[in-house]
């Protein structure tokens, strides 16, 4: 075990690693409840009942629609049941219609950026999938203009990220709408939309509460979130939410007898410990709808810290969380009047998710210098930042990424950005000497033989390290490149913003807040917050 990383410097994985105490106790003592037995643990599932409950009200479910779903083992599994429902009611709709469903057979369309989840169920259950090519222009996402060109009457539906795995931006749910809406007028073509919001969807409503992606957007027939994400629980938990029971074919739905009591299933996996579920509500009622929000904005706030930062020296930023919305006079005042130039709203949306490559300038001074090293030099300080081509169309450029969560505080921003500005100058330093770039590109030998990746190769083995602390040398700041070094000062000391704000001097004092939030003022509002009766 002490090969593994340290949790807390995985900055490859959107999974939250942290739950405090009263959650791990919950966690550990009902790790062995199986949530699938209903007549065993009634509370239990009365409790999964509420949750549904809380995220379809979350998610903006009209009145008037009965909301169904599940808990699953991850988006994985909810992904797969999504599809499967888009792909029954088109199977109905087609017989109803005297049409054919095996030639030339069901298509669904979402972008090439999209996570390999989404391509599993196409290939699992026989559905073509029809990817639409992203860019640079369309910020590495999916434009909905070119999805509309691939929808035929075979399509099932469209998928919509909200949070792009690869800059954290959100696909435009609304804008697909709108365009389908186009399309059914012109042909009586009516396709649906299913929203992955992995992440997006335990972001979204707390950071951006008037942002329409939800179901409040006519043709969002269902959604999927990881609860293990921004939703704060430990890894093996996702959530399904269908806006009306109608919606869900009866195929899909299986009456069990044999545990019991009657009872109803829609899951592509059966046993499971009832931890998760119950970590999930624990965290809701102990975040409130206020909870959720102050640690959404913290951890865009340090994404956008982080970002400034990287832009001010050997990089270009590929994700957009930093970049304000509108720079008008207006908004501007608006600002200053307020005090709080931090509102997730004055940005560009997005997940707190920074991108970002070398600088087209820096390539040109130092062609020798491999941006995968960064990924491998990191490494060697205990840091996870993965460096990987862009989606099919654009796969020549590649990306580092840093995922924000709950345990990156602004200290270790600052910590962070210091060591990948003294992994970087040190390639620059050392261009003169090939020792370092042909341990970089042979990696670990084996049986004396070397293993020398390829150009496309965005990784590489390492040997066993210390698991320690960052390093807390940055000889570098007043080196070769001082400009450079100076942005690495004003981020190092303290963690604070380039500019004074919201986060800078009481920034550890908030991150601390994120880990568990507590309520200022100890009464009953806000406690369930966001939940309505069941």
């Amino acid at each position: 075990m002490e090969l593994d990383g340290a949790p807390i410097l995985n900055l490859a994985s959107f999974v939250n690693t942290n739950m405090d105490e009263h959650a791990n106790k919950l966690f550990a003592e009902n790790a062995n409840k199986n949530l699938v037995d209903f007549d065993e643990y009634p509370a239990t599932q009365a409790i999964h009942t509420r949750c549904i409950s809380i995220l379809a009200d979350l998610w903006k479910v009209p009145k008037g629609c009965k909301a169904i779903g599940t808990a699953t083992t991850g988006s994985s599994e909810a992904i797969m049941l999504g599809g499967l429902a888009m792909k029954k009611r088109w199977q109905e709709k087609m017989k109803k219609a005297g049409k054919d469903i095996h030639n030339p057979g069901p298509n669904i369309v979402f972008g090439a950026n999209a996570q390999v989840a989404l391509e599993k169920f196409a290939r699992y259950f026989d559905v073509e999938a029809r990817l639409v090519p992203v860019s640079v222009e369309s910020k590495f996402a999916m434009d909905p203009k070119e999805a509309i060109k691939l929808v035929d009457e075979n399509t099932i539906g469209i998928i919509v990220i909200l949070g792009s795995t690869y800059t954290g931006a959100f696909e435009d749910v609304k804008g697909m709408n709108d365009l389908l809406d186009e399309y059914q007028k012109r042909t009586g073509i009516d396709i649906p939309i299913h929203v992955d919001g992995a992440s997006g969807a335990f972001v979204a409503p707390f950071a951006y509460p008037d942002y329409e992606w939800a179901f409040s957007v006519s043709r969002v027939n269902s959604i999927n979130a990881s609860g293990h994400k921004y939703g704060l629980t430990y890894p093996g938990l996702g959530w399904l939410v269908i806006k009306d029971e109608s919606l869900l074919p009866k195929d899909l739905v299986f009456e069990l007898h044999y545990l019991g009591s009657a009872q109803s299933s829609f899951t592509l996996n059966f046993s499971r410990s009832a931890s998760p579920v119950l970590a999930q509500m624990y965290q809701f009622l102990a975040l409130g709808k206020q909870g959720y929000a102050d640690i959404v904005k913290v951890d865009l706030a340090n994404a956008r810290m982080l970002s400034r930062a990287l832009e001010k020296s050997y990089f270009t930023l590929l994700s957009n969380i930093h970049l304000p919305v509108d720079s008008s006079v207006v908004t501007t005042m608006s600002k200053a009047v307020s005090g709080d130039d931090e509102d997730p709203n004055y940005y560009v949306k997005g997940l707190p998710v920074v991108s970002f490559r070398l600088s087209d300038k820096f390539k040109e001074e130092f062609p020798y210098v491999k941006q995968r090293w960064i990924q491998q030099l990191l490494r060697h300080k205990g840091w996870i930042v993965p460096n990987y081509n862009a989606p099919k169309a654009v796969e020549q450029i590649e990306m580092l990424r840093v995922v924000i969560r709950s345990t990156m505080s602004a200290d270790l921003v600052g910590r962070l950005v210091g060591d990948i500005l003294e992994v970087t100058e040190s390639l620059m330093d050392k261009a003169a000497d090939n020792t370092l770039m042909m341990a970089l590109s042979e990696g670990p030998k084996k049986n004396h033989s070397s293993d020398h990746p390829g150009p496309d190769e965005t990784s590489t083995n390492h040997p066993a390290q210390h698991r320690g602390a960052p390093s807390g040398r940055h000889h570098h700041a007043h080196g070769k490149h001082g400009k450079h070094g100076q942005v690495t000062t004003t981020v190092i000391q303290g963690g604070h913003l380039p500019h004074p704000g919201k986060y800078g001097a009481e920034g550890s004092r908030i991150e601390s807040k994120a880990g568990v939030y507590k309520k200022e003022h100890d009464d009953d509002s806000g406690q369930v917050g966001f939940g309505r009766p069941c």
